[in-house]
């Protein structure tokens, strides 16, 4: 909302004011500059989600009371002040999001408060390594440095922060690898977010482990992940991992999204994956799984059963500890890294928050070596919102079973062997917009009417099968059920471009001769005017023969 720059004035008159929260609404002005003198007795100031210009006015530094500060995610500029950092009673300063500009000299002037619990210097131009200072605060609980450009690795003296439960360094230049003791000491931690860096080797487990696009190689990681009781989102697309995917997965119960996406996995899919209860986004595309796709998938509960519309999602960040209240049970609180699963959705990139991954269901096992038939108890997975299975080597029918995906949008079967006909059952589903066969060995007529007749119609998701028809390629299946008849040549009665959909398979001077797309017939063109250069206004006159089945015709264009 856009708060009224008058109220904001008559608030500010308000001397005896402690709470002040002004946070997501449209303020673009900079911060008074005699807040100090306005507010002296205020304890938590919330500006943040705004666009505050300029820079840290140095009156705030009157404000001997306050205890919590948010001005991330903000427009503010030049340096940060180190007098921020001498409030004795200050829990929580919240500077990042912004412009503002780190100086690395005044660090040896910095002496926080040691009771300070949450930090967050995100995108503050943080240089080498992670400041030393900050291994003083003892208490803390929430710590944000991502975006900067820290260098080193990863800090010794983070395993004696043993309140920690949030740390996020995405987005650096760290290198090394993580203590293998990070978790036995830091048993309290529940987000761990190190995507973007450079690390390398093995990691550790944590309720929420984000660790993709690093330059972590070898096989699966060691760590034993399944004594972590309360995992269920786990990151490692875009790296090098190697190997097989190990058994042990399935042990993770409270598993709820595993994105493997881009790595160098080979081997067989564990079957057991389906003991997976709570699974609902499972991706394993662009790896080297061979083999079947298990059957048991259909046995994925959590892409079976359909969450109620109004059901929460799992909130990966509410730790039950005081705190909560204040820090994390506010989404606002956490950087779009960790708010954010991207997939590929629909054709393009998509970031799901996290609040919402109760309204999405995926399985991706797209760009692998998958070969066999599609199992039919994928038809069982209704809850199911996007079904990729598209650059394998799966052959055979599609499953009429899937016409029991009653909410699925988008089926991308694409760049495989798989033969037979479309099913006239997908006709029902009604949430379908995509549906991708190209580049198989598909034949018959494509199924219109219902949802099919109203989903997006774009003649690529069918090109390249050995004899599909339909009204989505123009090509229209003939009524005595022999070969599909080709589309009329078109009509054009002003000189103009006209576009051939089909294939040119021989040319001599003055001829043109193009085979449409089953080869069942052919069109023949020959100029009935000289040739003349490009500059020359004359357009082609063209005649065309048909020829198909024997049969031949002859009109003017």
């Amino acid at each position: 909302m856009c708060f009224p720059y008058t109220m904001l004035l008559s608030v500010l008159c308000l001397k005896g004011l402690e709470y002040l929260d002004l946070s997501y609404n449209d303020l673009s002005m900079q911060i008074p500059t005699d807040i100090g003198n306005l507010l002296p007795n205020i304890s938590s100031l919330r500006l943040n989600n705004n666009r505050l210009i300029c820079g840290i006015p140095t009156t705030m530094q009157k404000l001997s009371k306050l205890k919590v500060l948010y001005l991330q995610n903000n427009l503010l500029t030049g340096e940060i002040p180190s007098w921020l950092f001498h409030f004795k009673g200050l829990w929580d300063l919240r500077l990042g999001g912004n412009h503002l500009i780190w100086n690395k000299s005044v660090s040896v002037e910095i002496a926080p408060n040691p009771s300070l619990f949450g930090l967050s210097l995100k995108s503050c131009g943080l240089v080498a390594e992670v400041p030393k200072w900050i291994s003083t605060l003892t208490s803390l609980y929430f710590l944000d440095l991502s975006k900067n450009k820290l260098q080193g690795a990863f800090p010794q003296w983070f395993l004696e922060m043993r309140w920690l439960q949030v740390l996020i360094l995405s987005k650096n230049e760290l290198t090394g690898s993580l203590p293998p003791d990070l978790f036995t000491r830091l048993d309290d931690l529940q987000v761990l977010a190190l995507s973007r860096n450079n690390f390398s080797g093995e990691f550790s487990e944590t309720r929420f482990l984000a660790f993709s696009g690093n330059k972590l190689s070898r096989g699966f990681p060691l760590f034993n992940l399944t004594n972590l009781s309360k995992l269920q989102h786990l990151e490692l697309q875009d790296n090098s991992l190697t190997g097989e995917l190990p058994n042990f997965l399935s042990q993770i119960s409270t598993l709820q999204v595993l994105n493997l996406r881009n790595n160098h996995f080979q081997g067989l899919i564990p079957k057991n994956i389906c003991n997976l209860n709570n699974l609902r986004i499972l991706d394993v595309s662009n790896n080297y799984q061979t083999g079947e796709i298990p059957k048991d998938f259909g046995n994925l509960v959590g892409m079976i059963n359909e969450l109620p519309p109004n059901s929460p999602s799992p909130n990966l960040y509410t730790i039950g500890i005081y705190f909560s209240s204040t820090l994390l049970s506010q989404e606002n609180q956490l950087s779009p890294e960790l708010r954010d699963l991207i997939v590929n959705w629909q054709k393009s990139k998509l970031g799901i928050s996290t609040d919402k991954l109760n309204m999405y269901t995926f399985l991706d096992l797209s760009n692998n070596q998958l070969f066999d038939q599609i199992p039919v108890s994928l038809g069982a997975l209704k809850a199911l919102k996007l079904l990729n299975i598209s650059c394998n080597r799966l052959s055979e029918k599609i499953p009429t079973s899937f016409g029991d995906l009653k909410n699925i949008e988008t089926i991308d079967l694409s760049h495989n062997n798989i033969s037979g006909s479309i099913p006239l059952m997908l006709t029902k589903l009604q949430q379908l917009t995509i549906l991708d066969v190209s580049n198989n060995e598909l034949t018959g007529q494509i199924p219109d009417g219902r949802q099919m007749g109203t989903m997006v119609l774009d003649p690529n998701y069918f090109t390249n099968n050995s004899g599909l028809c339909g009204i989505q390629i123009h090509l229209p299946w003939p009524e005595d059920g022999g070969l599909p008849l080709p589309p009329p040549p078109p009509q054009i009665k002003k000189p103009g471009v006209m576009v051939l959909m089909g294939r040119c398979v021989d040319w001599v001077p003055n001829w043109l001769i193009v085979s449409n797309r089953i080869h069942g017939s052919y069109w023949v063109f020959y100029p009935t005017t000289t040739f003349k250069p490009p500059t020359s206004p004359t357009p082609f006159n063209w005649r065309t023969r048909t020829e198909f089945n024997g049969s031949k015709s002859e009109c003017s264009i």
